[in-house]
């Protein structure tokens, strides 16, 4: 079985995250990150380093990793989280920690030098808003998100199609062999990604059986009521 978690990376979700690894015990926990980046975040834990100093990255990626950072803030946590939460509570129970994602500054950087100008600029613009918006803009788009995900990824895909394209469409596929091929190995399996990866990645999956649980599953207390029961009894939904 496979229970896919879908996260927000600036929210406070280590407790939640941590519960149901927990008692999911699984042989296998795959998260979405590089293998750089799974590495970074490791030693930054161990030895109380920064993950990475700016002056390695790209512009893009710089003011992409400065705006998680910044909102991380506001919502009282660290970036990835979520993510330390699922390797550090699967190593205690003997689980396999496998990085999944593709180099995330690399695809940044394609996304970028494959944008028109037009995309360019649109994705200027929204960086603004969002900096502006901020924890306000963070929840809006969250609702939005929640309400109608098909319609809301449709939009974004209209009006940044090389960003989806880039930073979803084949991330989910490059995620979603990554996770068949560790499933020829490990029949009981936790996957921690963003929430907007979730259904893609779900629908190339081979496993017959999937559990979903979603961000605002996470982030309501009477959903993760019913999370917690549902783990505790090990029910799985497909």
């Amino acid at each position: 079985m496979i229970t896919i978690i879908g996260t927000g990376h600036v929210f406070n979700l280590a407790e939640p995250v941590s519960f149901i690894v927990k008692n999911t015990w699984p042989d296998a926990v795959l998260i979405e990150l590089d293998v750089s980046r799974y590495n970074a975040l490791m030693k930054a834990q161990d030895e109380g380093v920064k993950p990475q100093g700016e002056q390695q990255m790209s512009a893009i990626y710089k003011q992409t990793a400065r705006y998680q950072q910044r909102m991380s803030e506001e919502y009282d946590t660290q970036v990835g989280g979520e993510f330390l939460a699922a390797v550090n509570t699967g190593r205690l129970a003997g689980a396999v920690i496998i990085p999944i994602d593709t180099n995330a500054m690399q695809v940044l950087n394609d996304m970028w030098s494959e944008m028109s100008l037009s995309e360019k600029i649109r994705y200027r613009m929204s960086g603004i808003s969002d900096s502006i918006g901020g924890k306000r803009k963070v929840e809006s788009v969250q609702s939005s998100f929640a309400q109608d995900e098909e319609r809301y990824i449709d939009g974004m895909r209209r009006k940044y199609p090389t960003l989806v394209r880039k930073l979803i469409d084949e991330r989910n596929a490059h995620m979603a062999e990554q996770i068949n091929q560790a499933s020829e190995k490990y029949s009981n399996m936790v996957v921690v990604v963003g929430d907007a990866h979730v259904e893609g990645i779900c629908k190339l999956l081979k496993d017959p059986v999937i559990r979903k649980i979603r961000l605002a599953d996470l982030r309501d207390r009477d959903r993760m009521d019913k999370v917690r029961a549902m783990v505790w009894k090990g029910d799985g939904e497909q």
